[in-house]
């Protein structure tokens, strides 16, 4: 029998012939073992790894998923799946009550107010533009201004801003040379601490903060041509205080009182672009203030651990294994996750954020933005791959999604800890297995 092009035979014939070869695509438990067993990198310390298929609603491939491991910036993906949980599509900027000639406000812990990147003026507007006179509702905040487990040595790193009701201009000063070598401080305010110390002889030309005060010091001698630095302030309500009445140029005037529950909410950033600036980036400032923002919405003062403690019980008792969660950023070396844990997390935020698109716009994209644009290349212009990082000494991790060029919507969880070797080896092996993974299936 010839089989013509319009044959219904020769029709059926390559349905079945298509559906054979889409049948010998399937992603097999071996082939991922092979990948992920066979690789010298991921045998010299603790690796962790899960992979799962969201077409077929099952897990392909585990190692160790169930055993917890430091998560470091993994941690991000808990806070933003509490953050979509909590709150809605405006970040509460502001609580506050007008009584006769006074405007008495509270601090959310807002991080967006006077953000240098995300620049929410909604909550400076009010202020500015009231004729009442100001006060600023201090002691709403029950915490301590580091999270639980944070290093104390690294006080004066620009990642580990201290937590505060009222942040201004992310908790961290910016200190820069102008071109004659003198340096400036930002906000303006803070020069007034900022010394010439002759007696500090850094190795290279540095500006150390001391550990209990704000004050800067810097060695003798002009500043190196473009030389630029961010160290977090020591915060505390007097400081706020003068910083915003700075800011504003107009007094403010600080009061204890605990917020009616008649007080109005200001709302400022759109939410999104604020989850943006925590997941691209891994802003750590803006995770642990988020957790605030959160805890804003419950009664009782402003709380990390009591935001932790209700979106645990409220949104994630069915995970697999419980997450021992301590802070918001990752900072914190208590925090101990597991791969199927993780897995199961992102499956609910993909669930919840309830648009794929609008999900992938907050993740690091493989070779075009935030901490994965120099890790992975595009596949043609496109990524694959969508993922949070997460990195402490000794601690490198990937968890998120991705699409196979077969375009299976995948999964995974990759985790790593306790390795000697460079993070950048570590970090160049999770990328091969992942786009070998992406280019087979």
């Amino acid at each position: 029998m010839i089989l013509r092009a319009s044959s219904p035979c020769l029709l059926l014939l390559l349905c079945l012939l298509s559906a054979t070869a889409s049948f010998g695509q399937k992603i097999k438990k071996r082939q991922i073992k092979k990948i992920i067993t066979g690789s010298a990198v991921n045998a010299d310390h603790f690796t962790g790894f899960a992979l799962y298929d969201l077409g077929k609603n099952k897990m392909i491939f585990e190692q160790d998923a169930h055993k917890y491991f430091t998560p470091a910036s993994n941690t991000k993906i808990l806070t933003l799946y509490t953050c979509l949980n909590m709150l809605g599509d405006s970040i509460p900027g502001l609580r506050y009550i007008e009584r006769k000639d006074s405007l008495i406000f509270w601090g959310t812990g807002d991080p967006a107010f006077l953000h240098t990147t995300l620049k929410s003026l909604k909550a400076y507007e009010l202020l500015k533009n009231s004729r009442k006179k100001l006060f600023y509702a201090a002691g709403n905040y029950s915490g301590n201004f580091y999270g639980r487990g944070w290093p104390y040595g690294d006080y004066d790193s620009y990642y580990q801003a201290e937590i505060s009701a009222l942040p201004l201009q992310d908790n961290v000063a910016i200190i820069s040379a102008d071109d004659q070598g003198e340096l400036h401080i930002s906000p303006s305010y803070l020069k007034i601490y900022l010394k010439q110390d002759p007696s500090f002889h850094p190795d290279e030309y540095t500006v150390s903060r001391d550990l209990s005060s704000n004050v800067f010091r810097y060695p003798a001698g002009k500043a190196p041509k473009g030389f630029k630095q961010e160290i977090p302030w020591k915060t505390s309500d007097e400081l706020t205080l003068a910083l915003l009445a700075d800011t504003l140029k107009r007094p403010l005037g600080m009061l204890k009182m605990t917020m009616p529950d008649s007080a109005r909410t200001l709302y400022s950033a759109s939410s999104d672009s604020v989850y943006r600036r925590l997941m691209l980036p891994s802003d750590n400032f803006v995770a642990e203030q988020l957790l605030l923002v959160c805890s804003s919405t419950l009664p009782g003062p402003l709380s990390t651990q009591q935001a932790i403690r209700y979106s645990k019980e409220k949104f994630m008792k069915d995970l697999p294994d419980e997450p021992q969660w301590a802070d918001g950023s990752g900072l914190s070396r208590q925090n101990l996750f597991t791969p199927a844990t993780m897995i199961a997390l992102l499956r609910k935020l993909r669930e919840k954020a309830g648009d794929e698109q609008r999900l992938f716009n907050m993740m690091p994209a493989g070779g075009l933005t935030g901490t994965l644009r120099t890790a992975y290349k595009t596949d043609n212009g496109k990524a694959f791959v969508w993922a949070k990082t997460g990195s402490l000494s000794n601690v490198h991790n990937q968890s998120g999604y991705l699409i196979t060029r077969k375009g299976k919507r995948l999964i995974y969880s990759y985790m790593n800890n306790n390795y000697t070797r460079p993070t950048a080896e570590i970090r160049a092996e999770m990328v091969r297995v992942m786009t070998e993974i992406h280019n087979r299936y």
